[in-house]
């Protein structure tokens, strides 16, 4: 049986973290689809499409090969898990994942990607979308403040942002997330919420494995290292 783990929530609320270390503990595939947006995202800065139609991008979406490893990814064979964190694609990938032919070709794939193995996927409409009938649905977030200093705390080496700015900048992918038309960020509403606010990233994974275990009785877990 495929066991799919469904975690939703806003940028900067831990949702790779946790996710990686809760698929590592299940012995499960772990999936971030907030990255094949970026490579998409990324697809259309190199290409130059930024200003071209959805159809362009749409078109791009569904033709671009992109293969993921938990938060490590690859276009057309090439690893770009370090550009697609980059400061131009930060710029342009809301305005990308907001396009509904993106979001649906990407969806299709994503569901690929759990056929046949227990997967713990993370995005903004897993549970509400791509898999609505979810094992374990979960909602992590955190307050705004601390969920700017863990995005400071992941700014490259002379990158300059203040609490202020960076607090202000996921603010606006907030509402940009929750107000989009097609797939926007939402708490599923049999998603359990977990708030990661001032705890460890042991306190949250062993919440989240308790919630899991609830869920799914007899799931057999291992506990990650450390």
């Amino acid at each position: 049986m495929t066991v799919i783990i469904a975690m939703d929530g806003p940028a900067g609320a831990g949702k790779s973290t946790i996710a990686r270390e809760v698929a590592r503990a299940l012995g499960f595939k772990h999936v971030d689809t907030g990255a094949m947006y970026r490579a998409v995202a990324l697809g259309v800065l190199d290409r130059g499409l930024e200003g071209e139609s959805s159809t362009a991008i749409e078109e791009l979406a569904s033709t671009l090969d992109i293969e993921v490893d938990g938060n490590r990814v690859w276009i057309d064979g090439v690893e770009a898990s370090a550009r697609i964190r980059g400061a131009e694609v930060n710029g342009v990938v809301s305005a990308v994942a907001a396009r509904p032919g993106v979001r649906r070709h990407l969806a299709d794939r994503q569901r690929r990607l759990a056929a046949g193995d227990g997967v713990v996927m993370e995005g903004r409409d897993i549970g509400s979308v791509v898999f609505p009938d979810a094992a374990v649905k979960l909602y992590l977030t955190a307050a705004i403040e601390e969920r700017a200093r863990r995005r400071l705390e992941e700014l490259p080496a002379g990158a300059e942002s203040s609490l202020d700015e960076t607090a202000a900048a996921i603010a606006t992918r907030d509402a940009a997330d929750a107000g989009r038309t097609e797939s926007p960020l939402v708490r599923a509403p049999d998603a359990v919420v977990v708030d990661s606010t001032g705890k460890d990233v042991r306190e949250v994974v062993d919440q989240v494995l308790a919630i899991i275990t609830r869920a799914v009785p007899g799931l057999i877990t291992v506990q990650p290292e450390g």
